[in-house]
């Protein structure tokens, strides 16, 4: 018994190493980007790259806060513009998500099973073949070069893994709690509020984590789609601190460091709801 239980210590302690060294790995480019932004550029382009920024400066914060990437635009602009699409995103995918969940996984009807594998199969569709089709359809709607264009390609990346994860959550909820809820008198729109969606919300937050992530990162469509220069989102405006001949490392990285700030904080708010919400939305499919 000594043996089994000196066997199991070694086996969690090197478990435990091996997820050490995946973590460090994990984090450590996220260091390196926050430390470059951190140094001045004769440090960064020095031969002996140094991990820790001997004498460490906010000038290229300060550079792209206080200047105009474009003439007339500032990274405020660009901050504000994929705010806006992210959040959009969310709420519209979040909404609809679970209408379409709450459907799917109460009722029966007609193509229901044609329609769960679609959602499915959709996302096994490279986006880049979507390119092209979505931008004449979205000239077609008239509205190229607008906001609403990725707001309204966003939502449609994020709804079918809206969808599919959300009918998990619904379905593992009771029926009986409904059936008592109608039986006290409450109607099927207070039956939904006050029993439905506070259970399902951890899966909410998880698929709004997806949502974010996928409108907040998104570069090519945002590039197809926007021309007009003052409606950039900042993925869009990222690539202006790389010229043909050289690049802005020192901005890049700080421009970087600020762009990764807000999924970290959004992350950070709602952790403890999206652990439980993986493992809550696969109990019951």
């Amino acid at each position: 018994m000594t043996r089994r239980g000196g066997g199991g210590g070694a086996k969690r302690l090197a478990l435990n190493g091996a997820g050490l060294l995946v973590a460090l790995f994990a984090a450590f480019p996220v260091y390196w980007m926050i430390a470059t932004s951190l140094k001045p550029s004769s440090e960064i382009f020095s031969s002996t790259p140094r991990p820790v920024p001997s004498e460490p400066t906010l000038e290229h914060y300060r550079q792209i806060l206080t200047g105009n990437l474009i003439p007339g635009v500032t990274f405020a602009d660009f901050f504000f513009n994929s705010a806006l699409v992210a959040v959009s995103t969310v709420v519209l995918s979040g909404l609809v998500a679970l209408l379409a969940a709450t459907a799917v996984a109460r009722f029966r009807f007609k193509l229901r099973t044609t329609f769960l594998i679609m959602l499915l199969v959709v996302q096994m569709i490279p986006l880049e073949a979507l390119v092209i089709p979505l931008f004449l359809m979205i000239q077609r709607l008239g509205l190229y070069n607008t906001l609403p264009s990725l707001i309204l390609t966003y939502l449609g990346f994020s709804l079918p893994f809206a969808v599919w994860m959300l009918r998990g959550f619904v379905a593992a909820v009771p029926k009986e709690l409904e059936e008592a809820a109608a039986i006290d008198g409450a109607s099927r729109a207070q039956t939904f509020r006050k029993v439905l969606f506070p259970l399902v919300a951890p899966g909410l937050v998880a698929t709004s984590i997806f949502s974010f992530i996928t409108a907040w990162n998104e570069l090519i469509f945002a590039l197809t789609f926007i021309n007009d220069q003052e409606s950039y989102t900042l993925p869009v405006a990222m690539t202006f601190f790389f010229g043909r001949d050289d690049t802005a490392w020192g901005p890049v990285m700080a421009a970087s460091t600020l762009f990764t700030l807000p999924v970290i904080v959004f992350f950070l708010l709602v952790q403890r709801r999206m652990v439980s919400g993986l493992v809550a939305g696969a109990v019951k499919g």
